[in-house]
């Protein structure tokens, strides 16, 4: 079994847009595919990004077609902020998350991972979306945005992963200010990353590596 670590630069980046067309990509080649989200903050009732991710992920999978969206997640909280702060009561337990990817993965053939914000978001007071993509070994897909600025929180993210000797690509999700965004940003991109590419034309190129 192999899985894949969802990140983005930031939270509403597009973590579960692109989630999404991997489950119908890789599907589409063959693979019997399944969804984690080990922590959803902003929960009232059901994690919506938990809801869309197994609808899609059911008809796929049918290891999957019994499950309701808290079998795809360790933790949910009902504060809209990030993990720790989510978890006022302090009750994250990684090994909880461990074990909870485990029993997935035994369900699919790859497991895509969705973690929460970006990658130096905390889940508990020293342990970080970073350090879970690291003890789940899983490749890192880094999903950035269009708009102006991701150039710097694009490379930062880049640096963490690389200071932690973590595998990754990286692609853009074409969407905020997507019609300037080949003068304000996609020149730099051009100049240092030739390969760079888009959710939009570039996932198909990259399942088949997968």
């Amino acid at each position: 079994m192999r899985s894949l670590f969802i990140t983005a630069t930031g939270t509403n980046i597009g973590k579960t847009h692109t989630t999404l067309k991997l489950i119908e990509a890789l599907a589409a080649r063959g693979f019997s595919v399944g969804v984690f989200k080990p922590i959803e903050t902003g929960v009232s009732d059901t994690a919506p990004d938990a809801t869309i991710l197994l609808e899609v992920c059911r008809k796929v999978n049918r290891n999957f077609a019994d499950f309701t969206p808290a079998d795809i997640t360790a933790y949910t909280f009902p504060l809209p902020a990030a993990p720790f702060c989510a978890d006022t009561e302090h009750i994250i337990n990684i090994d909880t998350i461990l074990e909870k990817y485990r029993q997935l993965s035994k369900r699919c053939d790859i497991l895509l991972v969705e973690g929460a914000g970006g990658l130096m978001v905390p889940v508990t007071k020293d342990f970080f979306m970073i350090d879970l993509a690291k003890a789940l070994k899983s490749k890192v897909l880094l999903v950035t945005p269009s708009q102006l600025g991701c150039i710097n929180d694009t490379l930062l993210s880049m640096e963490a992963l690389e200071t932690r000797k973590i595998p990754f690509e990286w692609c853009v999700n074409l969407y905020e200010d997507r019609d300037t965004f080949a003068q304000v940003t996609q020149p730099y991109y051009n100049a240092v990353f030739p390969g760079w590419w888009t959710v939009e034309k570039g996932l198909e190129t990259f399942v088949q590596k997968l």
